[in-house]
């Protein structure tokens, strides 16, 4: 990862209560609150939940990006989750098990299961609407979870993922593999080079999904290239899935960036995404 991380971890570090520019409601002024919440024994099973000042529109579940590997955390997500909250959803960050800490496969694609299903048992959380945000290996996830139980590991899945919105997505590992993105970090996330074996972890090979997918992505992205996102609205639209992409000024970063006009429009994609 580019040194640009450290901003994005002094802009986690704000209190839960800042207050960033624009979006499609005003942020509230009230301070907010975080829960620590456990889905597992493992140190990486846990998952951050904020709860919005007044009436919910949802839920929405933060996946940090980082390649899959254990030096990224979910500081990653809390400016993401923050702003959220202050507009009035449900923020659930979580953290997984990544490689180098227990992680790939199966492991994070269990846990990510895992920490979506542990929201059933949280009081007060209505789980009817539950959105998916996730920046890069994040948004490979984000768009995974939404068809996880339709394979025998996650059919069991009682909190169903109604929308998803991924942020510069890995979401061909096929072509993730081939293209060597993140040096190695699909085989490190799958313990080989991805082939049409790993359908029950590509979303690429998932297509068409039964929920709506919003893809968000920098043309100047050098890390996960714009095809990623592109390529894979264009094979889900052919296959008849409701799906969309919209590319932005910016680098890998810009998406993340909470004070920015493009964090501005997801605000209203994840809107449209609840039916508001």
């Amino acid at each position: 990862m580019p040194t640009r991380r450290s901003v994005l971890l002094a802009a986690a570090a704000l209190p839960l209560g800042a207050c960033s520019d624009g979006s499609t409601d005003s942020p509230t002024t009230t301070e907010l609150t975080t829960m620590r919440v456990t889905y597992g024994e493992d140190p990486s099973q846990f998952a951050e939940l904020t709860r919005p000042d007044g009436e919910s529109k949802g839920v929405v579940v933060v996946i940090h990006g980082g390649f899959w590997k254990a030096e990224y955390d979910l500081e990653l997500g809390r400016p993401l989750a923050t702003s959220l909250a202050e507009r009035g959803w449900t923020a659930w960050n979580i953290e997984y098990r990544r490689v180098g800490a227990g992680g790939g496969t199966p492991a994070t694609f269990d846990d990510v299961h895992a920490a979506i299903e542990r929201l059933a048992g949280i009081e007060g959380v209505d789980t009817s609407t539950v959105l998916t945000l996730g920046h890069s290996a994040g948004g490979h996830l984000a768009v995974w979870a939404a068809g996880r139980q339709r394979y025998a590991a996650w059919d069991s899945a009682k909190v169903h993922v109604t929308g998803a919105l991924s942020q510069a997505g890995v979401l061909d590992l096929v072509q993730a593999s081939a293209d060597d993105l993140g040096s190695g970090a699909v085989e490190g996330l799958l313990g080989h080079r991805a082939t049409p074996a790993d359908k029950a972890y590509d979303p690429q090979q998932q297509l068409p999904l039964d929920v709506p997918v919003r893809c968000i992505h920098g043309r100047a992205d050098d890390i996960v290239p714009p095809t990623q996102s592109t390529g894979y609205v264009a094979a889900a639209t052919s296959a008849g899935a409701d799906a969309a992409v919209e590319l932005v000024d910016g680098d890998h970063f810009v998406v993340i960036d909470t004070e920015s006009a493009t964090w501005t429009r997801q605000l209203e994609l994840l809107d449209e995404l609840a039916g508001r």
